[in-house]
């Protein structure tokens, strides 16, 4: 009897063993199939902002629209997309939804973004049974907008281009000549938005068959067993890291520079993140109403990037599921500036960039050694756009600029790498930005003395100077230069972003956001800010002062004024005696 007891313990142990490896071997599948689709848009795609900044968001949705597997993109759409989904299905009706069918859908209250990002679905069904969807969202740079390439000053949802609630461009397996027509008539640069679509109806087309491969391959008993496997494994490790977080209530906020419209009003976002042991909630109450310009969020972008702070503290290093998320809470009061109403203009959605770190700003009363300080706070956005004076066809580019991250408890901040809010992302190189654009990039460097100093010091941001080859309008997006990166522990703040125009003329302006036309020639200057720093900067090491100043991050007058240190450029060591005395008098030693 024993032993007949023992056989049957074994059995069952190794078929649990079977049953996990089939789940994991599953669970990769979806990722290579997600990775696969991203490889598909990239190669097929028509716009650098798709294909070199990877402004995207893709990923593979059981039935109920719950992310089982996405690839690198803007990190910001991911829990977006599900949002997205979601309204989508119920304002069609899943009875509504066919094989062969392919989605288009940028309503933004419902698509969590704005109009020009445009989410392509298509069902995946086994036989008659709907099983999941393959989703992608991809930035658009046109769709008939009051202005071309950026809005920067609409008021209305409806300045703001072509709106598609749902539509099919594909209804079972046919496409609708009727919907690409309402498109293409309906954009500056036809060719290149059709194209980008077409991009991600095969990116979908992608996901969707490798997901029926797999199915084919294991059963969908099976295989809807390992995704609700996945997604609750996905559950266990971020409620263990929730665990060991420290319980509390703790308040932030910060300032976005202006709505575009009423340009001296500064518009505040508070948080309030309670952690308890089983629930991670982020309330915006507090957070200023709605305002003229489209600086608005939708609701699905605000929970969108406080998923991304939660991800970034409970499973950094694990892919995005819907299980990651199921212990975070987010409210957002309707009207205000992180719930836009209809018809709230949303066109400009930056104030989403400063969300997570405005969260960890709240969380860092709490844990100062686990969270770092702010970063330059910004994505900074050059845009040109106008006539080709090749071509003569409109043209519209784009790249982002690299901010310095924070300092933090184990050491300095990175120096010029993207926004956290893109960690996916990338800028337009300089090679490709030139090719497509009558732009030529003068200068490229690092920021000095941008980083906030500190015992560990913010990274450094970078410069970037862009001269005109031809008339056209410069379009920059950046929300934060009024207010500088905060910093901890008794460190300093970081240098703010600001875009210079026509520098050393009598019309040298520095500014933020603007749409202003260039001539042939004239200069654009950008700099993005640098990151906090974090402790006392005169507990630095003098040797890494030193070593500062030889990179050309810090000046010589910045280490002597912000960190004590003085450096002997004879020699280009540090005059130790004099350093001392200096520090003690400062520190009142």
């Amino acid at each position: 009897m024993e032993k007949k007891e023992s056989n049957n313990l074994k059995m069952k142990s190794i078929a649990e063993r079977d049953e996990h490896i089939q789940v994991q071997v599953i669970h990769n599948y979806l990722l290579s199939a997600a990775r696969e689709m991203m490889r598909n848009l990239k190669r097929t795609a028509y716009d650098t902002i798709i294909y070199e900044i990877q402004d995207f968001g893709l990923g593979i949705y059981d039935r109920k629209c719950r992310l089982l597997a996405e690839s690198p993109g803007l990190a910001i759409f991911t829990r977006g997309n599900d949002f997205a989904l979601r309204k989508m299905v119920e304002f069609l009706g899943e009875e509504n939804i066919h094989p062969g069918d392919v989605i288009l859908f940028n309503y933004p209250y419902w698509s969590s973004n704005h109009t020009l990002d445009v989410l392509v679905s298509s069902p995946i069904f086994v036989g008659d049974e709907l099983i999941g969807y393959a989703a992608c969202k991809a930035h658009w740079l046109d769709l008939n907008q009051q202005d071309p390439g950026y809005c920067l000053d609409t008021t209305s949802i409806h300045n703001e281009g072509l709106i598609l609630p749902g539509l099919k461009i594909y209804k079972r397996g046919v496409r609708d000549q009727e919907v690409e027509n309402l498109i293409r008539f309906n954009t500056r640069i036809p060719d290149r938005v059709i194209g980008n679509m077409n991009a991600q109806i095969s990116c979908c087309h992608t996901g969707e068959k490798r997901v029926q491969e797999l199915v084919n391959k294991f059963g969908l008993e099976t295989y809807n067993f390992a995704t609700q496997e996945i997604l609750n494994h996905g559950e266990r490790i971020a409620m263990s890291r929730l665990a060991t977080l420290p319980k509390g209530t703790w308040s932030a906020e910060d300032w976005v520079d202006d709505d575009g419209v009423e340009k001296d009003k500064k518009i505040k976002i508070k948080v309030t993140v309670t952690v308890t042991d089983t629930k991670f909630i982020v309330d915006f109450t507090g957070t200023d109403a709605a305002v003229k310009g489209p600086v608005n969020l939708p609701i699905g972008i605000t929970e969108g990037v406080s998923a991304l702070a939660f991800k970034g503290l409970t499973t950094p290093d694990s892919p995005a599921n819907d299980g990651n998320f199921r212990a975070l809470k987010v409210i957002a009061p309707e009207g205000t500036l992180v719930n836009a109403q209809h018809p709230a203009a949303t066109f400009t959605i930056w104030p989403a960039i400063h969300i997570p770190e405005i969260i960890c700003k709240a969380l860092a009363q709490a844990m100062p050694d686990v969270v770092p300080a702010c970063s330059g706070g910004e994505v900074v956005s050059v845009m040109g756009v106008g006539i080709h004076p090749v071509t003569g066809n409109f043209w519209v580019e784009a790249t982002n600029e690299a901010v310095g991250f924070g300092g933090h408890a184990d050491g300095d901040g990175e120096n010029a790498i993207m926004h956290l809010s893109e960690p996916g992302c990338r800028n337009n190189p300089i090679e490709v930005l030139e090719n497509k654009a009558p732009l030529l990039i003068e200068e490229y460097y690092l920021r000095q003395d941008s980083c906030g100093a500190g015992e560990h010091r913010g990274g450094v941001g970078a410069t970037r100077v862009y001269r005109f080859m031809s008339p056209g309008n410069a379009v920059t997006l950046l929300k934060k230069t009024k207010t500088r990166p905060w910093a901890l522990n008794g460190g300093l703040e970081g240098e703010a972003n600001h875009i210079i125009v026509r520098p050393g003329t009598v019309q040298e302006e520095k500014t933020g956001a603007i749409n202003e036309p260039l001539e042939a020639g004239e200069l654009l200057v950008s700099s993005a800010g640098g990151g906090g720093g974090w402790g006392n900067p005169l507990h630095r090491k003098p040797e890494k002062v030193l070593e500062d100043v030889r990179d050309g991050y810090i000046s010589l007058e910045s280490a002597e004024r912000e960190y004590g240190v003085v450096i002997n450029t004879t020699l280009w060591k540090v005059d130790m005696k004099a350093t001392s005395k200096l520090r003690e008098d400062r520190l009142g030693v």
